[in-house]
């Protein structure tokens, strides 16, 4: 009888240093990569403006830096990308990035894109990136000219094909 009780005793005390050193290692990495301050997971998270780039957005985590500047990290549900995250990813980790540096007055140096299978890409945030965000932002402002993308698909099946200068032909050419 005094076996059971032994062993419930180091059963308990194994997963107390457990759960102290997996609290220790939690301290030593927001020490070295920053304290979560921010998340939208469950749609607590503050919606964040800026008049100037007429943007919105509301980032999934937040991250204070030891230095005390924020960075966004975006989560994804899909696997990683093997070479690259496409665009879309990008500007929105940079939209997050300008929108907290207008709100916080300070620059993050970089957003986290977090996908599905635990892999993370640093997306660098910087003049060349705000140039791009800018150039897509006023791209997508740009009013509608009316114009389509023919596609084979598309094409094929319009009612306006046989009057249309921009359809594709049989062999996929317009």
């Amino acid at each position: 009888m005094g076996e059971v009780p032994a062993l419930l005793l180091l059963a308990g005390g194994a997963g107390l240093l457990l759960g102290g050193g997996w609290a220790l290692a939690r301290r030593r990495r927001d020490r070295r990569f920053g304290v979560y301050v921010g998340s939208d997971v469950r749609g607590a998270s503050r919606t964040f403006r800026s008049e100037r780039w007429r943007l919105v957005g509301r980032p999934d985590l937040l991250r204070r830096l030891p230095d005390g500047r924020i960075i966004p990290i975006e989560l994804k549900s899909r696997e990683s990308p093997t070479d690259r995250p496409p665009l879309s990813h990008l500007v929105q980790v940079w939209t997050y990035c300008v929108l907290l540096e207008e709100s916080t007055g300070q620059s993050p140096p970089y957003g986290v894109l977090r996908y599905g299978d635990g892999r993370e890409w640093g997306v660098p945030w910087g003049p060349a990136e705000r140039a791009e965000l800018w150039r897509i932002r006023c791209a997508v402002a740009a009013p509608y000219d009316g114009r389509s993308s023919p596609s084979s698909g598309r094409c094929f099946r319009c009612r306006y094909r046989p009057i249309c200068p921009d359809r594709f032909d049989r062999s996929g050419r317009r």
